[in-house]
């Protein structure tokens, strides 16, 4: 089932509520760790969504410096510009990032080429979510410090000063393991795993999916998905023996979604195959 990034189906459990909780508490960044496929990119919409808050969203590559989530400079067209002999101020070329936007609403609409609509109507709370910061140099990590914070930053090229307008806001930062985080960007944040849930767990996770976006869960889909529930969390042990890769929750959710669209069930002649190419994922053939 995709990610619609939408907030409406997400299921949170206690401690992942309590680490919100803190964060907000803390005013510091939500960092969520976990396998892929656990479910910590669509936390920050789902928030979002019961905040009444606005969302921005920055998926991190590895080419992204940690300056892109506060601004970027347009330097090529600042230079075409000034070699046609146009006009040529600074702050015509500044694009605000997330953070920016986050912070300071009322000034990035200022500086954007793309402004929000009915800006003066939006809430002044906003959940940004800074995804897969793994992905990044250490140096995205650590350059991040100072404006989270200290909730402000300067534009280099035109000297602005960005600092926290009004109302607040939730960071919520997503790191998949593959590479190590700076010491000093983990003891700034609030720090979660993500768990596997267990049985129950998928199953309330397929009801959501379920209810929300398929009109409710019908008795024979409630069997299935204990069905693969059951087998996923036994899949998962097996795995974990032979240190490979356990199925994810969002893999769960493929399968089930597979076995609904095709009626196969765990008894189907079927099924191996299926779990094989929707769970395992076996790396070499055999």
């Amino acid at each position: 089932m995709p990610d619609r990034r939408d907030g409406l189906a997400y299921v949170m459990s206690p401690k992942l509520e309590l680490a919100v909780d803190i964060a907000y508490a803390t005013g510091r960044p939500l960092l969520l760790r976990g396998d892929p496929g656990s479910g910590k990119s669509s936390l920050a919409a789902h928030i979002a969504r019961e905040k009444d808050a606005r969302y921005y969203e920055h998926v991190v590559t590895s080419r992204t410096q940690a300056q892109d989530l506060l601004w970027t400079f347009d330097t090529v067209r600042r230079l075409a510009d000034a070699q046609l002999g146009r006009p040529v101020k600074d702050h015509d070329y500044v694009e605000p990032g997330v953070l920016w936007w986050a912070f300071a609403r009322r000034s990035a609409a200022r500086h954007a080429t793309d402004t929000e609509s009915n800006s003066s109507r939006l809430p002044t709370h906003s959940v940004v979510l800074v995804d897969e910061i793994d992905k990044a140099d250490p140096d995205v990590p650590n350059g991040l410090l100072t404006p989270l914070g200290s909730n402000q930053f300067k534009v280099t090229e035109t000297a602005d000063e960005v600092r926290l307008e009004e109302g607040s806001h939730l960071v919520i930062v997503t790191t998949n393991e593959e590479r190590e985080l700076p010491q000093a960007f983990l003891r700034r944040c609030v720090v979660v795993w993500l768990d596997h849930p267990d049985a129950d767990g998928l199953v309330a996770i397929a009801r959501k999916h379920l209810d929300t976006y398929e009109g409710g869960m019908t008795a024979p889909d409630e069997e299935l998905a204990r069905e693969l529930a059951e087998s996923v969390v036994e899949l998962r042990k097996e795995m974990e023996r032979e240190a490979s890769r356990p199925p994810s929750t969002a893999e769960f959710l493929d399968a089930l979604r597979a076995c609904r669209e095709l009626g196969i069930t765990t008894s189907s002649p079927q099924w191996r195959e299926l779990r094989d190419m929707a769970l395992v994922k076996q790396q070499s053939g055999g």
